[in-house]
């Protein structure tokens, strides 16, 4: 049974990871820095509770925003940039983050001893859950609410009006610009609510591990959360829940046999899946969409259509 509870406590945290992606994605950008706002959100939770004795309420929160404040900053510049150097710019963001926590050393005196990040060695005694009685089962509620939180709250983005801008931006940025759509903060709110819901994942990923390290936080992990919304399908936020089940029950874990060979059936499905189905496992002609998902871009084609419109008018008029 506790097999089952810690698998399903990865699965939540990934797919907190996977629901930050969705945001950027659908603007249609690709970033690869969401392992970096995962890692801020991790080391920032994880000194608060074990340094200074935060609730841990408090803690996931300062991680969330912080983290999202860091997307917030990496956008803006990410505006200047689209496709493989978008995906370039934020590599490199990525290394710079996981660079700078292998580095960092901040140790501070608590009534249990020395506790904080130490370098290279990793940053260890994390240990909120244990400390205050929290079973497997408990941090396993803790993580589905804030899961069905964050996946309730992107069902609702979706179907107001940032939804609508993002799917607009996404479809055809000239056709959005054309209606009036502000593509700076179309793209911008994506990066930053991406990164808090990344932030939220990486600080209860450290409470989870009691002991992280910048090897936690590599380019893989980026490719992971990436891989999720577009394997389970950018249409239906029950497609990347769907997807991190593929990916770590059953790839991951329950193949776990054949070893390395696993790293060779993920590349495998992720072109199958492209071949077969390129629009993810969840989409519109399974008739899921009611999943938490949207039965169509309606908002993207009124708007590109009104793109469409005001330009026909100008040439009418010209």
């Amino acid at each position: 049974m506790d097999f089952y509870l810690g698998l399903a406590q990865v699965i939540g945290i990934h797919t907190l990871l996977g629901l930050s992606a969705w945001c950027v994605l659908h603007t249609g950008q690709v970033s690869i820095a969401q392992g970096a706002f995962f890692a801020i959100g991790a080391y920032v939770a994880g000194m608060l509770t074990s340094m200074w004795d935060a609730p841990l309420a408090l803690a996931l929160a300062a991680g969330s925003v912080i983290a999202g404040l860091a997307a917030v900053a990496v956008g803006f510049p990410a505006l200047r940039v689209k496709g493989l150097m978008l995906v370039v710019a934020t590599t490199a963001f990525a290394e710079i983050v996981r660079l700078f926590f292998f580095n960092l050393k901040w140790r501070v005196e608590t009534a249990n001893g020395p506790a904080g990040p130490d370098g290279s060695l990793g940053f260890g005694g994390i240990r909120y859950f244990p400390s205050n009685g929290w079973t497997a089962w408990d941090v396993n509620v803790l993580i589905w609410v804030l899961v069905t939180g964050v996946m309730l709250l992107l069902w609702w983005l979706d179907r107001c009006r940032i939804g609508t801008i993002w799917r607009a931006v996404g479809e055809d940025e000239l056709a959005a610009q054309s209606a009036g759509i502000n593509l700076t903060a179309a793209k911008v709110s994506a990066f930053g609510i991406g990164g808090a819901i990344a932030g939220l994942g990486g600080g209860v990923f450290a409470h989870y591990a009691t002991h992280i390290e910048h090897n936690n936080f590599t380019i893989l992990l980026a490719t992971f959360a990436v891989a999720y919304p577009i394997l389970g399908g950018l249409k239906s936020l029950a497609g990347t829940l769907l997807a991190v089940i593929l990916i770590q029950g059953v790839m991951l874990e329950g193949l776990r046999f054949i070893g390395e060979w696993r790293s060779l059936l993920f590349g495998v499905l992720i072109v199958v899946v492209m071949l077969v189905r390129p629009d993810g496992m969840l989409n519109r002609s399974l008739g899921l969409d009611g999943l938490f998902g949207r039965k169509a871009s309606k908002g993207s084609s009124k708007a590109a259509s009104s793109g469409d419109n005001k330009g026909n008018g100008a040439a009418h008029h010209a």
